[in-house]
């Protein structure tokens, strides 16, 4: 009964998000909703504590989720577990703050197994979340006696989720060592063209590089191109993208490193609101999509599966054995059995 209710309270919240998006932004504060209007009050506040999180962004994240937190999904994901009695651990998450609510699926997973929650928010991202927690506390008594949020250290905690960098990664590493834990680095996604996309595809593969400013790694940051690839097309395609130059922060970053790259004179294919730069590396700057050149198709798949660890998804038209590729415009929509680094968090809840 208590999971059934957990479950229930997360259902609501996505009724919730899905509630708020149906609102134009011009009927809100005429709706005498103060529910929607203090809502949106709190993203207007996120929006402007970081420039990364847009209003447009926000929204296509709550989007995601209000899509997924339902019945059918929680049902679907949750019939692949056993669950029964605990002794509640107490768990601590670390949570990156790159894209929005990014470590809100460990905290939806701690919860459905039952532990304690001590969250250790970014400072970028550290808004949402208490709004949300006190939504679920008003449908479920867990959320009032289980969590606390750690504006400082982390401590108090018998097993630990942690997301940053692969320098962080390393300080977690040692941190944690006594006890059970997932760690998380850096990872990147790619895309393997072969020139028979069409333009509904390649425009979908925007979404998958520009969503987020390109800053999860959900992100592709990385194409494959056979040797003959003409760009065209992909430019032409990509152009509605081209909006982004009304974020500043996007174009400092854009003209930033578009000046080093000249004055180094590195070679580039430039739209005007994104480079390409031939280069072997996963991981791009802001405003930059790496690229490189192949004759032989299983070979990168081959080399794809071998970097497996620095790699969230790989989009293509087609799979290889042993590798899952991801259809085009769908890296950003993640479901609740889509793991990050492909780690099953709820087996390990399970498990401590």
């Amino acid at each position: 009964m208590d999971l059934l209710n957990r479950k229930n309270a997360f259902i609501q919240l996505g009724n919730f998000f899905q509630s708020y998006l149906d609102y134009n932004e011009s009927e809100i504060y005429t709706s005498q909703n103060q529910d929607i209007i203090s809502f949106h009050d709190l993203l207007l506040n996120a929006k402007h504590y970081n420039a990364w999180f847009t209003l447009e962004q926000l929204k296509h994240s709550l989007k995601s989720w209000a899509s997924i937190l339902t019945e059918e999904h929680f049902s679907k994901w949750l019939a692949n577990y056993e669950f029964k009695e605990i002794s509640p651990n107490k768990v601590g998450i670390i949570m990156a703050g790159n894209i929005p609510l990014v470590g809100f699926h460990d905290f939806i997973c701690v919860s459905m197994v039952g532990h304690y929650l001590r969250i250790k928010p970014s400072s970028n991202d550290s808004l949402l979340l208490p709004f949300i927690i006190n939504f679920l506390a008003e449908k479920d008594d867990y959320f009032k006696t289980h969590i606390e949020i750690k504006k400082d250290r982390l401590d108090d905690f018998n097993a630990v989720i942690a997301t940053g960098s692969n320098n962080t990664s390393r300080y977690f590493e040692y941190y944690f060592k006594n006890y059970p834990n997932i760690i998380r680095r850096n990872r990147n996604s790619v895309a393997i063209l072969d020139g028979s996309e069409t333009q509904d595809d390649l425009k979908n593969l925007g979404e998958d590089i520009f969503r987020y400013f390109g800053l999860g790694c959900r992100s592709v940051s990385k194409l494959y191109v056979p040797d003959d690839y003409d760009f065209k097309y992909f430019f032409e395609a990509i152009y509605e993208f081209s909006s982004l130059l009304s974020h500043d922060k996007y174009v400092n970053n854009y003209d930033y490193n578009k000046a080093v790259y000249l004055m180094s004179q590195v070679k580039l294919l430039d739209n005007n609101f994104v480079l390409l730069k031939e280069d072997e590396s996963l991981s791009s700057p802001i405003g930059c999509i790496f690229y490189e050149r192949y004759n032989n198709k299983k070979k990168i798949w081959s080399q794809l599966k071998s970097q497996s660890n620095e790699i969230q998804c790989i989009v293509s038209k087609y799979s290889a054995t042993d590798v899952i590729s991801t259809d085009f415009g769908k890296t950003q929509q993640p479901n609740l059995w889509d793991y990050a680094d492909n780690i099953d968090t709820l087996a390990f809840l399970l498990k401590i």
